[in-house]
């Protein structure tokens, strides 16, 4: 790629103690781009020192404000179009991910044929998804179609002026930020793109089932917050979800057992309609292409994952009654 394309590039990395992952991240951007700024969440393994020993911009976020993705992207983005003011595009990462080589020409010429596209994403991919079966459900939960699409996630390349005329990311939101951009950013005529092409390397690092529940979790808050604010406009966002997680995660558990003594236990035939959503999502995993051994590990997990996913909408729904702010839930 042309010295002159990779000028109108700056790429920002965030990242709190990702140690080797974030050498890794660093190291894999090509030479040459305008600006890298990676921003910091409170690291004490030596990020930061290794991120200035590689030319990076640091920005070190005050941690007495509530930390959250959303607001070190917009630390970030703001901060490179102040130190590089004719930059075009920015490349999100995430400090965890290293960025395919063939990913930005490819992303840049959608960006510079179509005006109107104002996200590109492309094919994350897990680098050891059998390492173990979270790492491997992320894998597959990174596969989307490609074409134009709702959303990206938290890599992607991004046209700074659409990103500045809708203000950014919304950093009050603990999860679910890239989704909830992409909505305004669609309501303001612009269209995400995810292309056929690598884009990242990925290192989830997911070994245990609590990691895997708290993620589940976060995605549930995020899913009932996301609800909260759009639901009931046009964009319906997160609807589905929500009532999934609420028939599944909680009303079918609860009426259940709830009237397993009045009923000598006759409702717990009711936990007999989990098959019929297991086979539902495994037809639909086969019919994407999908081996049978991994439909199955996705609906098995799909299934599973409606019980934290809908204890994530309680905890939201609790803490907006109590009027309390959202704290970022960690897996990692």
């Amino acid at each position: 790629m042309s010295a002159v394309l990779l000028q109108r590039v700056g790429v920002v990395a965030i990242g709190r103690n990702e140690g080797a992952r974030l050498q890794r991240c660093l190291r894999s951007l090509p030479s040459g781009l305008a600006r890298v700024v990676y921003v910091d969440s409170g690291s004490t393994d030596g990020s930061v020192e290794f991120a200035r020993g590689a030319s990076a911009e640091v920005v070190a976020l005050d941690m007495s404000t509530p930390f959250t993705a959303a607001r070190a992207r917009n630390a970030g983005w703001q901060r490179l179009v102040a130190l590089e003011p004719g930059v075009t595009f920015v490349q999100f990462l995430d400090g965890d991910c290293e960025l395919d080589t063939g990913f930005l020409p490819a992303a840049m010429a959608v960006l510079d044929a179509e005006p109107e596209v104002a996200v590109v994403c492309g094919r994350r991919r897990e680098v050891a998804p059998a390492d173990s079966v979270f790492n491997r459900l992320c894998d597959m939960e990174w596969n989307t179609p490609v074409g134009d699409a709702a959303a990206c996630g938290g890599d992607a390349l991004m046209r700074v002026s659409a990103l500045r005329a809708v203000g950014g990311y919304d950093p009050t939101l603990i999860a679910g930020e890239e989704p909830e951009l992409c909505l305004r950013l669609r309501r303001a005529g612009h269209r995400i793109r995810r292309i056929d092409a690598e884009m990242t390397r990925h290192d989830a690092a997911i070994e245990r089932w609590s990691q895997w529940w708290l993620r589940n979790a976060r995605a549930g808050h995020a899913y009932a917050e996301g609800f909260h604010r759009y639901g009931r406009e046009p964009e319906q966002l997160y609807r589905r979800e929500v009532a999934s997680n609420a028939v599944w995660g909680m009303g079918l558990p609860a009426l259940s057992l709830g009237l397993a003594l009045p009923t000598l236990g006759g409702s717990l035939s009711l936990l007999g309609l989990y098959g019929v959503l297991y086979r539902r999502i495994r037809a639909d995993r086969l019919s994407r292409g999908d081996s049978p051994e991994d439909a199955t590990l996705y609906a098995t997990y799909t299934v599973l994952g409606k019980v934290p996913q809908a204890r994530g909408a309680v905890q939201f729904y609790a803490r907006l009654l109590r009027r309390e702010q959202a704290s970022l839930i960690e897996y990692k």
